[in-house]
C-alpha cells in the first residue's frame, strides 16, 4: 500500500524505519512536527522521524497545524491507501480523517481502552502496573476511542522507567503497525468496536507533575520518578535549587539505611543517600544539579555539602 507516515520522536523511528525498509508497503509522503529548539544551547534540531525520512529521500512537511489548506493539497496528490502514526503530536483533523482510502491507523503504547491520552506509558508505571502493551486503532473524532485491529502485550519490569518501556514498546510495536497495515491491504483484518468497561485517561506529563512528593509511601515515590525519566524528569528541590533526580530504590532491607526518616530528610553516609518518605527511606541514585550534569547520589553530597538536617522538597 501507498503509505503517509505521521509522527515526530525517536519512539516512532522503528515504525517508520520498518515500513521504509521492508518490502511490504510503500511510504510516499511523512508528516511531523517543526523543527524545534532543545538543549542547552537551544539550538534548532530536525525531528528524528523527519531525519529518517530525509536520509531515505522521502518528502516531509512540518505544519504547525494538519488543517492548513496545504496540508490538505498534499495528502490528496501522494494519494494515499492508509495513514500510519505514530507520536505524531497533534490531532488529525476531521478534514483529513478520510482521506486515506483505509483512513488512519495509529499506533498507541496501551492496550486500549487503557490509557487513553498522551501518555499512557508514563500512567501504567505511575499506577503500579505488571503488564501494558500497544494497540492498533482507526482513528476517529474521539480521542483514542476507535475500533482496534490488533494488540500486543509487554511486562512492567521492577525498575522500568518510561524510557526504557518506550524504547521496547516501539520495536515490537512496529511489528504489530505493519502487520495491521498488511492485514487491512489483504482484507484479512477487520477492526473491533473497543469495551465500555475499563476506559482510562493518561493527560499530557507537565513538568509540575514530576515533582517528587515525599510524603508519598516509598513505593509510590519510586514509581513516579520511574515514569517521569526521562522526560521531563523527577525533581525536587534543596533550598532555593532545584535538582533532578534518577531513579532511586526503597530501603527496606539495607543494612546500613536508616530505618526512620522525616518525608524529605536527608541522610548521607559514605556510601549512599537515603531521603525519608512517608513508610522507608529510599536510595537516591543519580542527582543533577542546575548547571550541571548527572552524578552519583554521593559524588553529589560530597560537593554540595548539605546541612545536617537538611530536608528535601
Amino acid at each position: 500500500m501507498r503509505i503517509v507516515f505521521a509522527g515526530t520522536p525517536e519512539v516512532a523511528v522503528p515504525s517508520l524505519r520498518r515500513l521504509v525498509e521492508g518490502p511490504e508497503h510503500e511510504v510516499v509522503g511523512v508528516i511531523s512536527r517543526p523543527d524545534a529548539a532543545s538543549g542547552r544551547g537551544r539550538k534548532v534540531h530536525r525531528a528524528p522521524v523527519a531525519e529518517l525520512a530525509d536520509a531515505h529521500g522521502i518528502p516531509v512537511i512540518t505544519p504547525r497545524r494538519l488543517g492548513e489548506p496545504e496540508v490538505l493539497e498534499t495528502l490528496t496528490a501522494w494519494a494515499p491507501d492508509a495513514g500510519a502514526v505514530v507520536a505524531y503530536g497533534g490531532l488529525v483533523p476531521p478534514s483529513l480523517l478520510d482521506l486515506p482510502t483505509h483512513g488512519w491507523i495509529n499506533l498507541h503504547f496501551s492496550v486500549l481502552p487503557a490509557w487513553r491520552g498522551a501518555a499512557p506509558v508514563q500512567a501504567s508505571i505511575a499506577a503500579g502496573e505488571t503488564t501494558t502493551g500497544a494497540s492498533t486503532f482507526r482513528l476517529e473524532k474521539g480521542l483514542d476511542t476507535g475500533p482496534v485491529y490488533g494488540v500486543l502485550t509487554e511486562t512492567i519490569r521492577d525498575t522500568d522507567t518510561s524510557g526504557d518501556l518506550l524504547g521496547r514498546l516501539a520495536d515490537v510495536g512496529s511489528g504489530l503497525l505493519v502487520d495491521t497495515l498488511s492485514g487491512i491491504e489483504s482484507g484479512t483484518l477487520v477492526p473491533v468496536p473497543q469495551p465500555a468497561e475499563g476506559v482510562s485517561h493518561a493527560a499530557k506529563v507537565e513538568v509540575d507533575d514530576a515533582r517528587v512528593r515525599w510524603d508519598l509511601p516509598a513505593h509510590i515515590v519510586d514509581r513516579r520518578i520511574r515514569a517521569h525519566t526521562p522526560a521531563p524528569g523527577a525533581w525536587t528541590t534543596l533550598g532555593d535549587a532545584r535538582l533532578k533526580l534518577g531513579p532511586v530504590t526503597p530501603s527496606a532491607g539495607e543494612p546500613q539505611a536508616p530505618t526512620e526518616l522525616a518525608p524529605g530528610a536527608l541522610a548521607i553516609t559514605k556510601k549512599a543517600v537515603y531521603v525519608g518518605t512517608a513508610t522507608v527511606p529510599v536510595r537516591l541514585g543519580s542527582v543533577q544539579a542546575p548547571g550541571k550534569k548527572p552524578m552519583p547520589a554521593t559524588d553529589w553530597a560530597r560537593g554540595a555539602r548539605p546541612d545536617e538536617g537538611s530536608v528535601l522538597g
